[in-house]
Formats: structure tokens, sequence, C-alpha cells
């Protein structure tokens, strides 16, 4: 079958219809026009369900006029949904990213309809997925119909995101620029952090980390390294420094050696034309990306996160505030564990030593009420901010609090010493 042609993002979502649980395709490559579309089709439909990872510039679904009508159910919070999840008017799924494909090809999450950004097919009339392929190759292998906005912007990328044109339900065609994250890490705690985690970078390991300051940080120290590898469920534009200047050559990977491995990109410009037909970089299910049993495979992983706040037994939250869910699970845990279980692998946990303009400390005696352990204190290996690294494993708690509290912000520490005797029992 061929898809229907349409003139119009509204007359593509037009397909949808009351009672239907959507996908959307997420990260960069956020269908906005689609979704911009489905926040006015929406208002003539009931009980509608969007799933979702972290989604770009989609705040119009989030307008309080749908609230009878389409009701978010998100894998990962970002800024369009973090209001609608603290408010109660949408709901979090807490689950490990690798496992949100099993969900959708398990058939214990039904998918109606897939709404999804691909490039223009090619001469055999297959279409790309481009710079996110996540869970939405999942998302696209189940769903009763696909619909797409085909964008001529849109890279077409070497891996797993692959799509025939004749699959798709209904096409939009127009070009738009995707989104683009430029990132300054050039603040003295950023650059202070990242310096203390490239001292544990070793010649040859195999780089995953996350995207933000910190991590770009970190690449930005690493440029007299040598022959390192990168497999990591996202990169941006921190990376492309170091491929130009060889120090990330993926020589020594047992998985797709000579190849980076990722499930998404979100950067600038620059990135999205380095990843363009570009086949020593390849977009894969996350199911496989994030597979521990796979990461495991290469030597020498070092798995680089962060965290909203750590206590001072080691217990890590990445996805709350308390009980306000900030961001989600994500694959912090599955590159943590096979980092863990590489040869010669290790993880670090990467965070500034305070929030709220210095007034709170993220090493805490405790969590915060209701806040999610998204890494285990037995888990952990390293925990970093700008004043340091901890080596926590195989510690003792009493050992673990005393390092957490050396790279704690100074002002807090005698204050954390006091409530680790108090709370804990812990002379440190």
């Amino acid at each position: 079958m061929t898809p229907i042609i349409c003139q119009s993002a509204l007359e593509a979502v037009s397909l949808i219809q009351s009672g239907e649980t959507l996908w959307t395709h997420s990260m960069g490559a956020t269908p906005t026009l689609l979704l911009d579309a489905l926040a006015e089709h929406a208002l003539t439909k009931h009980d509608l369900t969007l799933l979702q990872l972290h989604t770009e510039h989609a705040e119009s679904l989030s307008h309080p006029n749908l609230k009878k009508h389409l009701r978010h159910r998100c894998f990962f919070g970002g800024a369009p949904t973090r209001a609608l999840l603290q408010q109660g008017d949408a709901d979090y799924v807490p689950i490990f990213l690798s496992e949100v494909p099993k969900l959708f090809r398990s058939g214990e999450q039904k998918i109606d309809t897939a709404i999804i950004q691909v490039s223009p097919p090619d001469k055999h009339g297959i279409c790309s997925l481009g710079i996110s392929v996540e869970a939405t190759l999942a998302a696209c292998q189940v769903a009763g119909k696909i619909i797409a906005h085909i964008n001529p912007q849109m890279p077409r990328t070497h891996g797993d995101g692959f799509i025939h044109y004749n699959k798709l339900a209904a096409v939009f065609e127009q070009s738009k620029s995707l989104p683009q994250h430029v990132i300054d890490s050039s603040d003295k705690t950023s650059q202070a952090i990242g310096q203390h985690v490239a001292q544990l970078v070793r010649d040859g390991d195999c780089l995953q980390m996350g995207i933000g300051a910190i991590p770009d940080a970190v690449l930005s120290c690493l440029t007299q390294h040598k022959n390192l590898g990168v497999h990591t469920e996202l990169f941006s534009d921190g990376v492309l420094n170091l491929v130009e200047l060889g120090v990330i050559n993926n020589s020594l990977k047992k998985v797709h050696p000579g190849k980076i491995v990722t499930g998404f990109a979100l950067g600038s410009q620059r990135l999205y034309d380095f990843v363009d037909d570009n086949p020593s970089v390849i977009f894969m299910d996350i199911e496989q990306v994030n597979d521990t049993a796979i990461i495991r495979k290469n030597p020498n992983v070092m798995s680089i996160n962060s965290a909203l706040q750590v206590d001072i037994s080691g217990q890590v939250c990445a996805d709350s505030l308390g009980t306000k869910i900030y961001s989600g699970v994500g694959g912090q845990m599955d590159f943590i564990r096979g980092a863990g279980l590489s040869e010669g692998g290790r993880s670090v946990i990467a965070l500034p030593s305070t929030a709220a303009n210095g007034t709170v400390s993220r090493i805490a005696t405790v969590l915060s009420p209701g806040a999610g352990v998204v890494t285990t204190r037995a888990h952990v290996h390293y925990i970093v901010t700008e004043y340091g690294c901890a080596y926590l494993r195989a510690k003792s708690l009493r050992e673990r609090a005393r390092a957490l509290i050396d790279i704690a912000h100074p002002k807090f520490r005698e204050q954390l010493c006091q409530e680790a005797f108090e709370v804990w029992r812990l002379r440190v």
C-alpha cells in the first residue's frame, strides 16, 4: 500500500480516532509540525494517550484545553511535560530505557498510531528515522498505522533506523530545521568536574556519556588521550572534535569496532551534518544499544552520567526532586551495570556540589522524601563534584560518608558530618 499524501499536517493526523494510544518520535526528531496539528485535532476527540520519551518543542500538547482529550504517558519527562507530571495531570512510568522497546514488541504496551519524522525515501523507497532511533523503531514495528512528517532536512543515518515508504499510512512533507542544542561548558564548575572525570579516563576506554555541560567539559579535557571508543545512548557536539583529532577512533571496541554506536543525537547543525550518510556512526535500536549483555562485551567501558542528588551512603537520585518528577530513569542503570561487568570497566556519577544557587547541597545525608533511587549504592563506583572524586566501590557506609562529605561544598561539610552521626550513627 502507498500512503495517503496529505496537504497539511492536520490532514495527516486526522486519521487518529478517539481512544487511541499514540507514540511520538522523540528527542531531536520530535515531529513538532504533526504534534502541533494533533493539539488541534485532539480537541475533537477523547481518551487519547500519548506515549513518549523526552520531546523537543512539543509544548502545544500541554495546553490546559487538552486536559479532557489527551493524557501524556511519559517514560521520561522533559520541559513540555514536567509541569503536567508534577501537577498529576500526566503519568510517569519508571523504566529502564532498554526495556521500552520490549514493552512494545511483547504487546504489553499497545500502540495504535506512531507519529514520526523521517528523511525522504531513497531510490529503494526507504526512509530514515534520522537522528533518533531510540524506541521509535520498535513502535513503528507494532503500530497499527504510522503517520510521518517527511523532512528533507532530516539526515539519513546508518544502522537500524530504516522504514519503507509503503509502511506509512499518511505522509506530510515540509522542510523544517531540526532543534539545535548548543551547550556552553565553559563555566568553572563544569570545567572543574570535567577535569576530575577526565583523570579517570584511560587510553582505549569505550565511553558512554549523556548530554549537557558536564559531559562536554569532560570531552574537552581528553584531547591528549588515544584510541577512545564510543558506545552510548546519545551524543552531542563534544564528540566531534575528538573524532577530528583522531582521539576517538573506536579501534579497540569488540562490538562494532571502528564505529560510534548510539541511539540518538542532539546538538548543532554541525553534528547533524556529521552523522548524515556517515557509515562510521550507526544509530541502533535502544534495546540493543542499552543492553547490558552487549555493553559488557566491550572492554574498559567508562560510563559517565549525572544525578540530581546523592546521599552519603551512595544512593543516586536522577529522576525526581523529592516526589516531583523531573526527568526519568533513562539508561543510567543500563550503562552503569554494563560498565561494572565490562573487563576494566568503571562508572562515574558527576554532578555539581550544590543546587538552587548554592543554597542546597546535592550531597545529602538522606535523599529527599519520595526521591527515586535510580542507581543503588551497590552499583556506584565514582561520584565526582567540582571538589574531587569519591571512589565508593567496596567501601563501608562510614568510608563512603567520609569520601562524599570531602567532595561536598565546604560550607555544608560540618553539617553533613554532624548529621552522619545523628542519622546514620557514623563517626566520620
